[in-house]
């Protein structure tokens, strides 16, 4: 295989195509060498349309998704991201080169080894990968963290405002929320102490975080 053949493809025939436009996020595409995260033994699908099956029974999303999520929070140089499900690393790895920060959660141990191994081997240096449940928020050493972009690399049932309560003014959340076969992937922004906004972006499928909330748990 050629692999920067087959990175510029995945670029032009899988990303473009799913409206990401913005140049910094495609550049940043061949940068951070995705099959530097994939298992050894699914190599040859690195840059194909599909979710890479990981320890666990766990996935990576598929490449536009990645891409698509990178557009959509638009990371700053000074700002602290909250990654929850870190799976291979390979996201953290993307939001650390926009990022001041990182800190990514995994339930999974295996998983947590695996991403901190990957991001450790690529040189990522601005990253720190917990483990322990981030599904319902992530407090971190100081108990009462704020972050100025969180992502949740999995879907939720519903989305918990322990977890929104995390967002700085300003911040933005990229979440996925609902119940197969249909879920809404959005946006949502912290516009003040009180008040929130949401913009959905498209429809998808995935699946859902391990330890978070089904909607016959949720307290209102």
């Amino acid at each position: 295989m050629n692999i920067e053949k087959a990175r510029f493809n995945m670029v032009e025939q899988q990303i473009r195509p799913w409206d990401v436009l913005d140049l910094d996020v495609l550049e940043l595409l061949f940068v951070v060498k995705r099959e530097a995260f994939v298992p050894a033994e699914y190599q040859s699908l690195a840059f194909a349309d599909t979710e890479i099956p990981l320890p666990g029974d766990e996935h990576m999303l598929s490449p536009k998704m990645e891409a698509r999520i990178l557009q959509e929070v638009a990371v700053k140089k000074h700002e602290n991201v909250l990654e929850i499900g870190a799976g291979s690393g390979y996201m953290a790895a993307l939001l650390a080169y926009k990022a001041r920060h990182v800190t990514t959660v995994e339930i999974d141990p295996a998983l947590k080894e695996m991403a901190a191994r990957n991001l450790a081997a690529f040189g990522v240096a601005n990253v720190d990968v917990e483990l322990g449940n981030g599904a319902q928020g992530w407090p971190g050493a100081a108990g009462n963290a704020q972050y100025d972009v969180i992502v949740m690399s999995g879907s939720l049932p519903v989305l918990p405002d322990s977890v929104l309560q995390q967002l700085k003014v300003g911040g933005r959340l990229f979440a996925i929320v609902g119940e197969a076969p249909v879920m809404s992937a959005q946006i949502i922004t912290r516009v003040s102490d009180t008040a929130y906004s949401s913009a959905k972006i498209f429809e998808t499928s995935v699946k859902a975080l391990r330890g978070a909330l089904t909607p016959s748990q949720f307290k209102f």
